[in-house]
């Protein structure tokens, strides 16, 4: 890092420091020595993070947060002029897609436009979420056209959803830059949490972030196809895997099926369709697939029941195992297509907090005819579902796709 960049209070600002991109890397900053200032206008998670509370799940995240608390290397705010007082800048702000599946720059602009008088030119700017092909360069070109030529870098993160304080340590970090002055104070930055550096051009890390998650949305969609065309067949997918996998390395990879959802894989893939003018056909058919599993799910049970006489119950709503994060979450989606047609939908989910709906876990079992598995949380491995009628695309049960007593 620059000269200049020691003179400042802290030694980075987190815009957007209590959301799920943000927080994990404030903290793994704050806990290899740096002044790290969290700035977001999100006063509920900034007073929770200050109690020595996780806004979400995060493994290892409260034995750190409490240490960097502790030792006075973590600051917060909801004042944008406290922004000022950083040396580096890293917006956790991405590029969402709209209802028509078409990137949306207006949350960076907004963001951008709100935080544009604080910056400095002496600092180095950040951009950590996923975004457009072009966005870094377009951020560079706007900063300028608003009188402030400053250093500009794409550093996108690669994490699994709540494994992000010990993947930010041990995966190469990719840094780009849009001048060569950004990338090798992004690459001295960055450096303080691994000795891992890809050095890309601003163009090629935007395209390996949603290369990344694309691949793996793409994959998802493979296990979704095979299960739904050996289950149509009556037969059981997972034997299938089972026999696939055994001592043969090279399928190796081949996931099990299931819900294949969240805030990235699905968005990330339409925005490279956005890109490629509508002409990713591979990354659209994922789509259909992992989206159309829903839909197959109701039509077995259509044709087996009559749903409006049958109590549905769901087991966990997050978009993963052992999170606690609804975003984009197929559960929901099942249970909105599900209300039209069964005689009632209870949800219920161990890790959730902020769904008033959820039930507890033995009221819904009790009370539900038919138990479908949405996310295979740990805690229901060894669950007794009292000998009802389950639904199981994971086989976390090892019952089966749809198990009857």
């Amino acid at each position: 890092m620059s000269k200049d960049m020691h003179n400042k209070k802290y030694d980075v600002c987190v815009i957007g420091g209590a959301g799920h991109v943000g927080f994990p890397l404030a903290i793994v900053f704050a806990h290899k020595g740096l002044n790290v200032l969290i700035y977001d206008i999100n006063k509920e998670s900034i007073d929770k993070i200050k109690r020595g509370e996780l806004p979400f799940m995060e493994h290892g995240g409260e034995e750190l947060l409490k240490q960097v608390l502790h030792n006075k290397k973590l600051s917060f705010s909801t004042d944008p002029a406290s922004i000022r007082d950083s040396a580096v800048s890293i917006i956790t702000v991405g590029t969402p897609v709209d209802h028509f599946m078409n990137p949306e720059h207006k949350a960076i602009e907004g963001c951008l436009e709100s935080l544009l008088k604080h910056f400095h030119e002496k600092q180095l700017i950040i951009l950590r979420s996923t975004v457009y092909p072009g966005t870094t360069d377009w951020l560079d070109q706007y900063l300028k056209d608003h009188g402030k030529p400053m250093n500009v870098a794409f550093c996108p993160e690669r994490i699994v959803q709540g494994h992000a304080i010990e993947e930010l340590q041990s995966l190469p970090q990719i840094v780009s830059g849009t001048t060569p002055e950004a990338e090798q104070e992004a690459r001295k930055f960055f450096s303080v949490i691994t000795s891992k550096i890809v050095i890309l051009k601003p163009i090629e890390a935007e395209f390996a972030k949603l290369f990344s998650n694309a691949y793996r949305y793409i994959h998802f969609a493979i296990a979704n196809q095979f299960f739904m065309m050996t289950d149509s067949a009556g037969i059981n997918y997972h034997n299938v895997l089972r026999g696939i996998k055994e001592n043969y390395d090279r399928a190796r990879d081949i996931p099990a099926p299931g819900f294949a959802a969240g805030p990235c894989l699905f968005k990330d893939t339409m925005q490279l369709a956005a890109f490629s003018k509508n002409q990713f056909s591979l990354g659209n058919a994922a789509m259909l697939v992992n989206e159309g599993l829903v839909h197959y799910i109701i039509d077995v049970l259509q044709k087996k029941y009559d749903l409006k006489k049958k109590t549905i119950g769901l087991l966990g709503m997050a978009f993963k195992a052992d999170s606690d994060d609804t975003r984009s979450s197929l559960s929901y989606k099942l249970k909105k297509l599900l209300s039209f047609q069964a005689k009632e939908v209870l949800t219920t989910d161990p890790c959730v907090v902020d769904d008033e709906a959820l039930m507890a876990l033995e009221d819904v079992i009790a009370k539900s005819d038919i138990i479908i598995l949405c996310a295979p949380h740990t805690t229901y491995r060894q669950l007794d579902i009292k000998n009802k009628v389950l639904v199981d695309v994971w086989n976390c049960f090892g019952k089966g796709f749809l198990f009857e007593s």
